[in-house]
């Protein structure tokens, strides 16, 4: 797959949320992904484990998708969430994921929002 048709691959898991299968198939063993540039979380093993956290801690009702730039191995994402957490108020969370590719993997995430 081209690397425009990977990042298409992602946006169609979590729109079908099928988040962690996504995150299992398109991710690098050495991914490193953080919030807003800080807390660098290295490793799939500990990302999924924050995206478990995630799945787990909302009521995901849908999401829509922004602008998408792919440009060689990066690529941008703006996203906007439709999900209530658990014990709050449901709410929209916008977002920009702006992601490293290696051989049709992610390597490096790094989600800018708030």
């Amino acid at each position: 797959m081209s690397h425009r048709e990977n990042v298409q691959a992602v946006i169609d898991g979590i729109l079908k949320r099928e988040i962690l299968e996504t995150f299992d198939r398109y991710y690098a063993d050495d991914v490193v992904m953080s919030e807003n540039g800080v807390d660098e979380r290295v490793g799939k093993a500990a990302n999924r484990e924050y995206e478990e956290a995630f799945v787990n801690g909302v009521t995901f009702h849908g999401a829509e998708v922004g602008d998408v730039v792919v440009e060689g191995d990066k690529s941008v994402v703006e996203w906007v969430f439709d999900l209530t957490p658990n014990g709050g108020d449901r709410t929209l969370q916008k977002q920009a994921a702006v992601q490293t590719w290696r051989d049709g993997r992610i390597v490096r995430e790094v989600f800018y929002h708030g």
